[in-house]
Order: structure tokens, then sequence, then C-alpha cells
């Protein structure tokens, strides 16, 4: 009787995401206008949200360098878009942004709990400068213009690296590699005295999360007209992915991306209405959810669920 409860509902849920995934690859068809735009900057915050709960969750570093990698996504768009075709473009933003991931992890990734964060942040505000003073002095200009693609192509590239970065994430949480992760952040010594490549798990994974990331920003460059290496690299694009992995709750894969939807939804209503104070509105979402929701949204759901289940089975 369980085994066939199971496997109804392994096929409920396929069916269910089956119909999601048919439902997002025809929007553009039957909701056009500013409906495939909203739902793209959706993708581009589960994109951000979900690799870097793909790295930090499991092992408990506090990655601050989601917007050094997305901002080299973008700027590899700005500098190759007009000669080289968009899922190039978007590849090889993934992959400079991997590299830069291997060698920030090769140095990095000995340090723990705040000098990984603060180093992590650290180069956030390092490259954008360094960009800077490359091009006033080899450019004599700041900032690129970026080749303008329509919006249902960005929608549908970013739909697709999501949908890859969903599999992959599966893949790894459910592999050796996600249990070596996990034993490396309960006990990171005992994981390597096991004979755990600790550093090496790490560097990869973190290369992963960064692909990811820096595909999304080559993408999402191609949206806007012209970028400088402070548009590129804004540190909001580091904090708003932890905001929302926080509040959706990161021991479910599930938890990244509502937390991601609901405050992308939040952002974009929020930033025309309080445009001075919708930073401030999230960072007191975040100490209510830190201080009520230490597991997240999906921790909340999950914990009414089974109570609402253990009703019902005190009632049978």
């Amino acid at each position: 009787m369980n085994i066939t409860r199971i496997t109804s509902n392994k096929w409920f849920i396929l069916g269910l995401l089956g119909l999601i995934l048919a439902l997002l690859a025809t929007l553009p068809y039957y909701a056009p206008g500013y409906t495939p735009v909203l739902m793209t900057s959706f993708f581009m915050y589960i994109v951000l949200s979900v690799s870097w709960t793909l790295f930090s969750s499991p092992t408990g570093y506090m990655s601050l360098a989601t917007a050094a990698f997305f901002g080299v996504g973008i700027y590899t768009a700005a500098m190759l878009g007009k000669d080289v075709p968009l899922s190039v473009f978007i590849i090889v933003g993934g992959l400079i942004s991997s590299i830069v991931a291997i060698l920030v992890g090769a140095l990095t990734l000995r340090l723990k709990g705040v000098y990984f964060a603060i180093f992590t942040f650290g180069l956030v505000m390092l490259i954008p400068q360094l960009l800077v003073f490359w091009e006033l002095h080899v450019y004599g200009t700041r900032g690129r213009f970026v080749v303008v693609i329509d919006y249902n192509t960005i929608y549908y590239a970013m739909l697709i690296i999501s949908m890859i970065l969903m599999v992959a994430a599966y893949l790894i949480r459910r592999s050796k590699y996600g249990l070596a992760l996990q034993s490396i952040g309960e006990y990171e010594e005992a994981a390597a005295h096991t004979g755990i490549n600790v550093t090496m798990i790490k560097v990869i994974t973190f290369a992963v999360s960064a692909f990811f990331i820096g595909a999304a920003g080559a993408t999402m460059a191609t949206r806007w007209t012209y970028v400088d290496p402070y548009i590129a690299f804004n540190p909001l694009f580091s904090f708003l992915p932890v905001l929302m992995a926080i509040f959706g709750g990161m021991r479910q894969l599930s938890g990244p991306i509502i937390g991601a939807i609901i405050f992308a939804y939040l952002q974009e209503k929020l930033i025309t209405t309080f445009t001075e104070l919708y930073m401030l509105i999230f960072g007191i979402v975040l100490m209510v959810a830190i201080l009520y929701l230490p597991n997240g949204l999906m921790g909340l759901i999950l914990r009414l669920w089974k109570r609402i289940q253990g009703g019902q089975h005190a009632n049978t």
C-alpha cells in the first residue's frame, strides 16, 4: 500500500513538473507583453539563489561572490556580444566565471567563517575598480554598449539555464558528492579524515555554481543597452540571493526558488512605489525570517503539512 502511494505521488509530481514546464515554454504565446519580461527576472533570481545555495548551504561557507561572477558574465556579453552568437557568449561567460571561481576557491576555500565571506565580498569590490582603471587607461572610456536581443529570446535562454541548473542541483544533492558536501558542512575535519578530498570538492562545487551565475549574467546583459563596472558588479547581486535563499529555506531545493519568486515580485513592486525604502523593507523581512523562520518558508510549510497529516492519521 505504501509502495503504491509513493509511486503515485512520484508520477503526480512528475506530471505537475511537466505541466509547469509546458506552461513556461509556451508563455510568450498566451501571455505576451510584460509577463515574459517579469518571468525573466524571476528566472535570473532563481538561478542566483539556487546557485548560491548549491555551494553555501551544504558546506556552511558564506559566499558573497555572486555579484563578481554575475558581473564577469555581464562583461563577457559586452565584449563578445557583437562578434559571436548568443549561445556562445553565454557559455563563455559561464566558463570564465568558473575559472575565476577555481582561482579564488583554490586560494580562499581554506579560510573559514567570516574570513571567507569578507574575502569573497572584497572580490566584488576589487574587480570593478580594476576594470575602471583598465578601461580608462586602455580605451579612454568607462563602460561598454551591449548588443540588444529581443525579450522572448532572453526569456527562453534564462528558462533553459534555470532548467539545467535545477537538474544539476538535484543530481548533485542525490549523488555521493552531495553527501560529501553535507559531511564537510557538518564536520570538515572528520570528512577529511574519512578520505574526502575536501578542498577539491569545495572548489569544483564553487566553480559549478559560478558557471550558472556567469551564464545568467551574460544573458541578462542583453537587456541593457549600456553597462559599466559599477552596474555589472552591483553588490546587491551578492546579498539578494542570500536573502531569498534564507527566506525560502535552504534545506529543500524548492526553498530558494520560492524565496526568489516572492522577493523578485516584491522588488518589482516596491522599487517603483518605495524607491528609497525597499531595501529597508527587505532587511526587516530578513530579520523576521531569521528570528521566526529558522528553516525558511518551506520549513514552515512542511511543518504545517506534517501536522495536517498527523491529524488525519489520528482521525482514522
